[in-house]
Parts: C-alpha cells; sequence; structure tokens
C-alpha cells in the first residue's frame, strides 16, 4: 500500500529527512511519533504529493509521489495539525464545499454527505457554524471531510491535539473502523496510549527513522531492557529525590520519571530489597516497587538517548517495518 524508500528531503544545507525507509500494508495503523521538529510534516508532505523529495521513492497505491503527485492527491484523505475548513461555513456548508473539490456528483455527494455524517455523529451540529464547533467536534468535521472521497489512504497530522480524553476515545474508535474496513491510516501523536493502539510504530529523530515494528515487538528490544538486567516501577512520596538517590546507586542503569512513578533499569543483581533500603536509608518510604515491561516511552527514551550517543545504526536497530523480514511472533 505504502512503500518509501530511502525518502530524503533537504532545504538548502538542512536535512529534514534522511533515508527514511519503510512499508504499510492495506488496513494498518501506522503511529508515527518524534519529537516536533524531528521530520514527521516533512514526510507526510512527501507523501502526500505536496513536496518533491530530494532523494530516494515512494509509492501509494504503486503510485509514484515523485512523477504523478496530483493522482497521489486524488487517492487520499488529509486531516492537517490546525483546523483549516472554513469556520464562517456550517458544517454542511463545508462537507459539501469539499465534496465538490473532490468532484462528486449530485447524488454521489449526498450519499456520501449522510454517510460521513453517521460516521461522525454530525447530524446534530449539521447546522452549526464550524468556527462554534469545540475542538472535538471541528476534529470530526475535519475527518469526515476527508473522508468523502472514500480515500484508500489518510494522512491525520495530530488529530487529537487538544482535545478532551473522550473525545480522544471516540475518534480512535472511528480509525478503528476505518481499519476494519481497509483503510489505511497514517497518524502522528505525541500520545503514548495512542502509540500502543497502531497496529505498527515508527519513530524518527534527528531526521532519521530510529525504529520500526510492532508495539510488542519494540518493547522487547534488546537494546531497551539489555540481557542480564530488568525493569522496576517504583513509587515514593518524594519521587524527585527519590530519581536522584536511584540514579546514584550502584548498579542502576537508568532511572526516568513518569508521573509519580520511577521506571528502574537495573542489573539482575540488584534487588528490589536493596532498592528499598537505599531509598529508606535517605529517609525515603518506598510505597511499592515491582517489576514491570518496558512502555513504548521507556523504547523511545533509551533508543533517544542510545541515538544521541552514537549507539545505533541508522534506520531502526534491525528491525524492517511491519514485520516485511522479522521472525514471526
Amino acid at each position: 500500500m505504502i512503500e518509501v524508500t530511502n525518502l530524503t528531503r533537504r532545504f538548502g544545507t538542512l536535512t529534514a529527512v534522511d533515508g527514511v525507509s519503510f512499508a504499510i500494508q492495506r488496513g494498518d495503523i501506522f503511529g508515527f511519533l518524534g519529537p516536533n521538529g524531528s521530520g514527521k510534516s516533512t514526510v507526510i508532505r512527501m507523501l502526500c504529493g505536496l513536496l518533491a523529495p530530494s532523494e530516494g521513492e515512494a509509492t501509494l497505491d504503486g503510485i509514484d509521489v515523485r512523477r504523478n503527485p496530483e493522482a497521489i492527491k486524488r487517492r487520499i484523505g488529509y486531516t492537517s495539525q490546525k483546523f483549516s475548513l472554513y469556520e464562517d461555513l456550517t458544517v454542511d456548508e463545508n462537507i459539501h464545499f469539499f465534496g465538490r473539490i473532490y468532484g462528486l456528483a449530485n447524488a454521489r455527494l449526498r450519499e456520501r454527505r449522510s454517510a460521513v455524517i453517521e460516521m461522525m455523529g454530525l447530524a446534530p451540529y449539521a447546522g452549526r457554524l464550524a468556527g462554534r464547533l469545540s475542538g472535538g467536534w471541528k476534529q470530526r468535521l475535519a475527518v469526515a471531510c476527508s473522508l468523502l472521497h472514500e480515500p484508500g489512504i489518510v494522512f491525520l497530522d495530530e488529530p487529537t491535539a487538544g482535545i478532551d480524553p473522550v473525545a480522544r476515545r471516540e475518534l480512535w474508535d472511528v480509525l478503528f473502523r476505518l481499519s476494519s474496513e481497509g483503510v489505511t491510516l497514517f497518524v502522528t501523536t505525541h500520545y503514548m496510549d495512542e502509540a500502543e493502539r497502531c497496529s505498527h510504530v515508527g519513530y524518527i529523530y534527528l531526521s532519521k527513522l530510529i525504529v520500526c515494528g510492532r508495539p510488542d515487538q519494540l518493547r522487547t528490544l534488546p537494546e531497551v531492557t539489555p540481557a542480564g538486567h530488568w525493569r522496576l516501577e517504583v513509587t515514593c512520596d518524594e519521587s524527585r529525590r527519590a530519581l536522584h538517590r536511584l540514579r546514584a546507586l550502584d548498579g542502576v542503569v537508568d532511572a526516568t520519571l513518569f508521573g509519580q512513578q520511577i521506571h528502574v533499569l537495573a542489573r539482575e543483581d540488584v534487588s528490589e530489597a536493596a532498592l528499598r533500603h537505599s531509598l529508606e536509608s535517605e529517609g525515603l518510604a518506598c510505597r511499592d516497587a515491582r517489576p514491570i515491561e518496558a512502555t513504548l516511552e521507556d523504547v523511545f527514551v533509551m533508543l533517544t538517548r542510545a541515538r544521541a550517543k552514537g549507539a545505533l545504526a541508522s534506520n531502526g536497530a534491525g528491525l524492517d517495518f511491519a514485520g516485511r523480514r522479522e521472525t514471526p511472533a
């Protein structure tokens, strides 16, 4: 469905995207993550035919994005980070306008209007000005407009940024429905819980794709939890003091604060009792310490640090996205 090989984009002397490669199959939900400025939006712009690559190749449904960008645009849907519909038009008028942009005939437009309004739950707001919708309903309208022409691939650039948890959950219910119908979804997000919902995840850092794979694969990478080590979650009342104490403890490789909990990577010879004793010797009450598996946030923190130290080869710690050459689970 989407094949990307050595995709590169330069702006003068700046390399914004550097040799990115991955593959996405029909119906996949691909979560694309990375810090701001890492190259996510530039990759999307190239895949949407809005920006020509400097090097490399990308095809969507077998169509080359460099040679035939206009054909690409007819086959995809796109929802941007910023609400880009017409706030002085009603919900219904926006849908009608974009249906015309996509070239839908009257009968087909009426059919698709009804379908997307039903899918996104927009019927009660059809006559309301788009500018008077809440953030969550604006996003629903934007997604509805991107689906009017029944694209096989939909790009959603941070679709849940700034909307409440209930609206986020409801929007993801729609995305799961689309995926089950064979629509391929390319989603950028900063939310780790959303990354966990994706069938596959890619992480880009400083213009390079560090790793791609299924979430369960990434959590078990040896670079994340090396052989002879284990992970614990420690809960203390004074979490910041506890964090500094744990980082100073012999055998603790890494300690990172996640809310009120501390995720610790330690050698296997460092026991839970030793951790508790170290904290209590400093007057820190340890309320809980238990073994855990790495989270995706642990994965990205560890791989980012390793990349910063030059410890990883480029393009993915040996993993090929979507299991094309990986060992079967």
